[in-house]
């Protein structure tokens, strides 16, 4: 038995006949949450530094300001996942066996 959290009604908790998820299912990791960060950032900062060139015409400007976006975004990024990882929003709980 399945207990769903739904915040819109009075009662959140409701009773469904979906099959529970296994206690081995996996679980986002701070370091699986780098790793996404890392990549993420790599794509982003690539295009922020293309459209900084864009703009400027300068390849030195649009390269510095990548440099700054990527170091400042990492942090935020991964903060971000650390504090979604802990709201239960849109997440299943399960009975107890």
């Amino acid at each position: 038995m399945v207990w769903r959290r739904d915040l819109r009604e009075d009662y959140p908790l409701k009773r469904t006949d979906e099959k529970p998820m296994s206690d081995s299912s996996p679980r986002e990791s701070r370091s699986r949450s780098l790793l996404k960060g890392l990549t993420w950032r790599f794509i982003a900062t690539a295009t922020t530094i293309l459209i900084a060139w864009v703009i400027t015409g300068d390849t030195r400007i649009a390269l510095e300001i990548g440099l700054i976006e990527v170091f400042a975004k990492i942090g935020v990024y991964y903060m971000h996942e650390r504090i979604w990882a802990r709201i239960p929003v849109g997440l299943e709980v399960h009975e107890q066996r």
